[in-house]
């Protein structure tokens, strides 16, 4: 099951990988959930090849997209009041829409809670057997097998550094870019760059387990992603007060407990669970309480705790400006323009210089997208820049 999202002591709403069941379990709101996600879900290849490429691109599947966009558009509280009757689904649509990282008034924050749902029904919320550090481990290899070298350890702060070769893919933020281009960017679109949003950063916790979480709703334990935060007021008002940088008192969560359906994450009958928020404030305790909620005494399982906030998370890893994950802030504007309004956002002024990474289209996420379009736009500028030579 790819989420569940414990709304109160008495209530629980889940999204499976059936629409029907789903749908069928929000009562009052069966039919018209199903209106609004069945045509997505039955058009979700179409949608994707749309929503994964550049925001300004031909459309492939016009109508699709359309349809798409009349309630992508909206905010996430348009789309609720407008539709849902009871807590439960509007609960449920809030914590898919506040992925965004946006408030839930902000329009387009809709389109994340569409997006997420649609996945969800479609291909399900997958893990990676042994962690996320397997997809790179594999993709890795791959490279090696073509050839390629990798070498680490070394902190680039100046183009000059890199080897003299025709493309340089950097999978930086606008941020650095800046710093390690200099002079070399045009004063125009450096100061677009230097206009770029991050976004809030997240305060991160994992825990190491001696049992699973003992969830007051028994279906939680069959979940890959909890969604903790209550009902679409709360999770609204949390979203609404880190959006004016407040510390949410309580916060909206994403837990994730994989060993539950991955065993090879910790040692036998052991748990790991990991659970952020949108947050530049220490939130451990706020955190806690919140998880404490819906699991009530879960801390007497937890063997070892280890808290991350933003400010260490981009000291880990320079990308996380801020500790923000999602490589800019994903409102209407930086989504159509990211990091600048062009055709082909991949592409620097400084030739044979393009950018890769989640400040690109189509933005973040375990897609790897934004690095495919970035290698086609150095393939084709390679190509036209060996037919000028000959």
């Amino acid at each position: 099951m790819p989420l569940a999202h414990p709304v109160s002591a008495g209530a629980v709403t889940v999204l499976q990988r059936s629409l029907h069941k789903t749908a069928e379990a929000l009562g009052k709101d069966a039919r018209m959930y199903s209106r609004i996600f069945g045509p997505i879900v039955t058009r979700s290849d179409s949608l994707l090849e749309e929503f994964l490429q550049p925001i300004i691109h031909m459309p492939r599947h016009p109508l699709t997209a359309v349809r798409f966009g009349v309630l992508a558009s909206l905010s996430a509280r348009q789309l609720v009041r407008r539709h849902f009757l009871r807590e439960t689904a509007g609960a449920l649509f809030a914590g898919l829409a506040a992925h965004s990282f946006l408030p839930l008034s902000s329009a387009g924050s809709a389109a994340f809670g569409l997006m997420l749902g649609m996945l969800g029904h479609a291909v399900g919320w997958p893990i990676p057997s042994g962690g996320a550090q397997m997809i790179s481990n594999a993709l890795l290899q791959h490279l090696k097998t073509l050839g390629g070298k990798i070498q680490t350890g070394v902190f680039i702060t100046s183009l000059s550094q890199l080897p003299c070769t025709r493309v340089i893919l950097l999978d930086i933020t606008p941020r650095q870019l800046i710093r390690i281009a200099r002079e070399k960017l045009p004063v125009r679109y450096r100061r677009t760059l230097e206009r770029f949003r991050y976004g809030p950063g997240i305060f991160k916790i994992d825990y190491a387990l001696d049992g699973p979480l003992p969830w007051i709703h028994e279906v939680c334990q069959r979940a890959g992603t909890i969604h903790l935060g209550g009902t679409f007021e709360e999770i609204a008002e949390a979203e609404t007060e880190v959006a004016q940088g407040k510390c949410a008192e309580r916060p909206f969560l994403l837990l994730s407990q994989p060993t539950l359906f991955d065993p090879t994450r910790a040692p036998l009958g052991r748990h790991v669970v990991w659970a952020y928020c949108r947050s530049s404030f220490d939130m451990t305790e706020r955190i806690e309480k919140q998880i404490g909620r819906f699991a009530p005494g879960f801390y007497d399982r937890v063997l070892v705790r280890r808290a991350t906030s933003a400010a260490q998370l981009e000291s880990r890893n320079a990308n996380l400006i801020g500790g923000a994950i999602t490589g800019g802030a994903n409102d209407l504007w930086q989504m159509v323009a990211r990091p600048t309004l062009s055709a082909v956002p991949y592409r620097t002024p400084i030739k044979g210089v393009f950018l890769c990474s989640s400040s690109t289209p189509p933005g973040g996420g375990v897609h790897g997208m934004c690095g495919f379009h970035a290698a086609n736009a150095a393939l084709k500028y390679l190509q036209g820049h060996s037919r000028s030579t000959h």
